[in-house]
């Protein structure tokens, strides 16, 4: 296999493709100061009929005006039962752009057009359908966290939740390309038993746990659950009592109410839901390499109140796909959906 270095593009190619170039930090200037932001954010989502669509790693105010909280797959399914004629999603710009592939007919919308994504942009689609020629005769597995160009390329997609029941549903013998998150890759094959040809990507929030310093906070909280995220380095999913997406990390908690200290090795916007759904529970995240006591994804943050009432209050802007790159995309995420229909719902919707 040849060596390949990918190193994130500091710029966000998706603005360029679309023309659009914002001034977002004039726009923002230019709030009147004394608006009530929250409570205007609510009369344009009535106004404009709009369905608010927040992750599970933004900040707490946002998902608390949100329709709806989850993981992306989840939230794109979502507004597809909406009566929403415009959906708002505060997440990153793979996620808005699943959830125009899901729901064509209407306009996906996203705060900051520079809320990108580490994972998915070190894995860009002329790189990698470059690196895939290498593999002829494989099944090529994306991870959702990727580009529509990248799904477009694949032949299955899926999620943290349901990636280990469909590798398991593929014959035996089928060899597999597996991308573009290196970690959540092992993780699979180490489920599964099956090796896979790995892309070397990874999440820059997930990558810097570090086992060292995990292990050093266990032992100032012994009594402590550890639960982690898959993308997670191997070192410290090791240490896990469990693993799991976004999702199956929150469901987890809610359903062990023996269990009052949990360290969370995952972004720290999961801790607002875990803290809602648990209050009598301590949760402590666990250390990365940072520098700093949490974790936090900056393209996540990027997305604030003045971003979203602007979106709301101008109706850009806009996620734009290729109508082919579009139908191309949505094959493989249908492929996914039908695999794991008979999962379970955490299984089914967790990221």
């Amino acid at each position: 296999m040849k060596t390949l270095t990918v190193t994130q593009t500091p710029r966000n190619p998706a603005s360029e493709s679309l023309g659009q170039e914002f001034d977002l930090s004039r726009r923002v200037e230019q709030i009147d100061s004394r608006l009530d932001l929250e409570a205007e954010i609510r009369r344009l989502k009535k106004e404009k009929n709009a369905v608010l669509l927040a992750h599970y790693y933004q900040d707490s105010e946002i998902q608390d005006l949100a329709d709806f909280v989850g993981d992306s797959l989840a939230l794109s399914q979502q507004a597809a039962k909406t009566e929403a004629n415009t959906i708002v999603f505060c997440g990153v710009h793979f996620m808005a752009e699943t959830a125009k592939i899901l729901n064509p007919e209407k306009p996906v919308l996203l705060p900051d057009l520079d809320a990108g994504c580490s994972l998915a942009d070190r894995c860009p689609a002329d790189l990698y359908e470059e690196w895939l020629k290498q593999y002829p005769g494989h099944t090529v597995i994306n991870y959702i966290n990727s580009s529509a160009a990248v799904k477009a390329v694949s032949d299955i997609i899926v999620t943290s939740s349901n990636a280990v029941d469909i590798v398991k549903q593929l014959p035996e013998e089928t060899p597999i390309v597996f991308g573009p998150d290196r970690h959540l890759g092992r993780w699979v094959e180490k489920q599964t038993g099956k090796k896979m040809v790995l892309w070397p990507g990874f999440c820059i929030v997930h990558e810097q746990f570090n086992a060292r310093r995990l292990a050093k906070l266990i032992a100032g909280h012994p009594d402590a659950t550890i639960i982690a995220h898959p993308e997670c380095e191997e070192a410290v999913l090791e240490r896990a009592d469990f693993i799991g997406s976004t999702l199956a990390l929150l469901k987890y908690v809610q359903s062990h109410p023996e269990l009052h200290k949990f360290i969370v090795a995952t972004e720290v916007g999961i801790l607002h839901q875990m803290q809602k759904s648990r209050p009598d529970a301590e949760f402590v995240c666990s250390p990365p390499n940072s520098g700093c006591d949490c974790a936090m994804c900056p393209y996540m943050r990027l997305n604030t109140l003045e971003k979203l009432y602007l979106t709301l209050r101008d109706g850009y802007p806009e996620i734009v796909l290729d109508p082919e790159l579009q139908t191309k995309a949505l094959r493989p995420v249908q492929r996914m959906l039908e695999m794991s229909k008979n999962l379970s719902p955490v299984q089914q919707k967790g990221d």
